[in-house]
């Protein structure tokens, strides 16, 4: 099979790799966004043998490839050069292309900002615990350290990524707008340049030097490291520059001018109107900050540490990230965001802990303490969140309750964070000499929502998973087949998607999840496991290949509500644990949970299943 030309079919009945914004894949089928579905030629797609159908859902276009996929894909990204960035909910033409109301501006704007800023929050992490390590060095084992090279050459590994932020900025900026991120990039990168950075020290020294000038005009010097706004705002006028350029400009002189006269255009604007522009915006968020830390600061903190939980189950966290480097950078420190999402954390985990010294069950009680750990000493939080606090529901309370009560404690002692840093108790460094008002905080969040949670008990009704493991314990022959979930069977073709009811990917059956584990159908190995839990692939003792797909469309919550207990590779029974699906949390995104077992080779055996009827994990459903 000639994969690279089969790829080559595709893009081209796609309408081109013009066409593509990104490309993904789950476990049967290449994902396509595209910018004109209309210019799709499905017609000719389905005449293709190797492509078993075509779905268009979500936003995305999906061709149905089975067995072919893998290497298909690898074709595809390879001879194309394509973006692989997974484009779920990511519409990169929407904050131009959609009609701007007075009620949807706001979000539009934060909607752009957050898909701005995501790209640098990691390296933006890493460079601030970097900053702690070196901190941690200097305080606490070799204070002479900070006297050496070593020291100056390390410092400016974990300045970098603070210091060239604007240029991820306008890496995100030109990638949410659809444009061309090297132009916005260069035309950010020289509010950064040497000779420009060389007259902001100057004029710091010297007020009275010379004012600087384009082309007559004034340009005010100011040091733009660190900052966010101006980045933005080049970006978007270098994205209308190029697109502007890119119709008057005749095609065979594209590749000279449209590059060129995008960064001459955008990069003047930035030295005259837009770098100025931006930092005095970033100034009004600055004093709108101040104020609030000033007037009613310890509330604010406590409040949003106590809606943070639901903020995080509903992802609005996220549009509060980009202005933590704003204020990093200006004034200099933030007072509420990050010791708001650092104490959301610790009461996270203390609320595990109240769940820990009130429960009987001893399974929970060892669960509640691991993830208590995880929430405080390494900042995650989704497991305590999903596994525990909501699940049980009470312990919610105790979250809230923890969070508004350490927020108002380290509010009250003027807490500040200087360096971006994760939001766990290993980067109390960050608040430098406002640590100890953190550390307060930290302990009285932890305190308040252990003692809430536990003096409220849990609600040991949620708890429902118990039973769903038993059915590992039993013994089945190698060629028994059994139900994967509790739930209820039906036919695969009235399955709400084409790629499963048409029977292209194979005969199976579905199931209703009512549960909350998906398990083993046979004795086998895992020899497929999708990293975002949704899908797996089991190869049986008698070497038929069986596909378990955990509802419709699922690969869109990027493994959110799966937990993955095996590793590819592993030999598993029949009615063994493979993923823990966290039911309500799925249903409530608005996801099908029709979980579909589907036979992708039978290795020439005749395999017939039931197909209504209740079930339990572990019921033998062999006919």
């Amino acid at each position: 099979m000639d994969y690279h030309k089969l790829a080559k079919i595709i893009i081209d009945d796609v309408g081109g790799s013009n066409n593509i914004k990104s490309v993904t894949h789950c476990m049967t089928r290449l994902r396509f966004t595209l910018k004109d579905v209309s210019k799709v030629n499905k017609e000719d797609l389905t005449k293709v043998n190797e492509i078993l159908g075509t779905v268009y859902s979500g936003g995305q276009y999906m061709i149905i490839l089975g067995a072919n996929l893998m290497p298909t894909y690898n074709a595809v990204v390879k001879d194309f050069n394509l973006t692989t960035e997974a484009p779920i909910n990511e519409n990169l033409d929407e904050p131009l292309k959609t009609k701007w109301t007075f009620k949807n501006f706001g979000g539009k704007i934060l909607d752009f900002i957050q898909a701005s800023v995501t790209p640098m929050i990691p390296g933006l992490i890493a460079g601030g615990m970097f900053k702690v390590a070196l901190i941690l060095i200097v305080t606490f084992i070799n204070p002479n350290f900070a006297k050496t090279s070593s020291y100056l050459l390390l410092s400016a590994i974990g300045d970098a990524p603070f210091y060239f932020m604007p240029i991820m900025v306008a890496y995100g900026a030109a990638t949410k707008l659809g444009g061309t991120q090297a132009y916005a990039m260069m035309a950010t990168g020289a509010l950064l340049y040497p000779t420009f950075h060389d007259l902001v020290n100057q004029l710091a020294a010297n007020p009275n030097l010379a004012k600087q000038s384009l082309f007559g005009l004034p340009v005010k010097v100011l040091n733009y490291g660190s900052s966010l706004l101006p980045a933005l705002l080049i970006s978007i006028v270098a994205y209308f520059m190029e697109k502007y350029l890119n119709k008057i400009v005749p095609g065979i002189f594209k590749s000279i001018f449209v590059g060129m006269g995008t960064i001459f255009i955008s990069g003047s604007l930035g030295f005259l109107v837009l770098g100025p522009l931006g930092n005095y915006l970033g100034q009004i968020i600055a004093s709108i900050v101040m104020f609030l830390s000033k007037t009613v600061g310890p509330l604010a903190v406590g409040l949003l540490a106590s809606v943070l939980p639901w903020l995080v189950m509903t992802g609005m966290h996220t549009v509060l990230s980009p202005f933590m480097p704003q204020l990093i950078s200006n004034p200099g420190y933030d007072p509420i965001l990050r010791p708001a999402f650092l104490l959301h954390n610790m009461s996270e985990g203390g609320a595990n802990i109240g769940v820990a010294l009130k429960t009987k069950n001893k399974k929970l009680r060892s669960q509640a303490w691991s993830l208590a750990v995880g929430a405080i000493v390494a900042g995650v939080t989704e497991p305590s969140l999903y596994g525990i606090n909501l699940k049980y529901k009470k312990p919610m309370y105790g979250v809230m309750a923890g969070g508004f009560a350490g927020g108002l404690v380290a509010g009250f002692l003027n807490v500040k964070a200087y360096v971006m840093g994760y939001s766990n108790i290993l980067a109390l460094p960050i608040f430098e000499n406002t640590i100890g008002a953190m550390i307060a905080g930290i302990v009285t969040s932890i305190f308040v929502s252990a003692s809430v949670t536990f003096f409220l008990g849990i609600d040991q009704k949620s708890k429902n998973d118990e039973k769903l493991t038993k059915p590992a314990n039993m013994n089945y022959s190698d060629n028994s087949y059994v139900a994967i979930c509790d739930g209820n069977l039906e036919p695969l073709s009235q399955v709400n998607d084409k790629a499963f009811s048409s029977g292209a990917l194979g005969n199976g059956v579905a199931f209703k999840l009512t549960g909350n584990y998906v398990c083993s159908p046979a004795n086998g190995s895992v020899t497929a496991l999708f990293p975002t839990g949704h899908a797996f692939g089991i190869t049986t003792k008698t070497g038929e290949e069986i596909l378990v797909h955990i509802g419709i469309d699922t690969v869109n919550l990027k493994g959110k509500g799966f937990d993955i207990l095996v590793h590819q590779g592993d030999e598993v029974r029949a009615g063994q644990p493979i993923i823990r699906v966290d039911h309500n949390y799925i249903e409530n995104q608005g996801y099908d949970l029709t979980t579909m077992l589907v036979f992708t080779n039978t290795n020439g055996k005749e395999v017939h299943l039931k197909d209504t009827g209740k079930v339990s994990v572990g019921t033998l459903i062999n006919l």
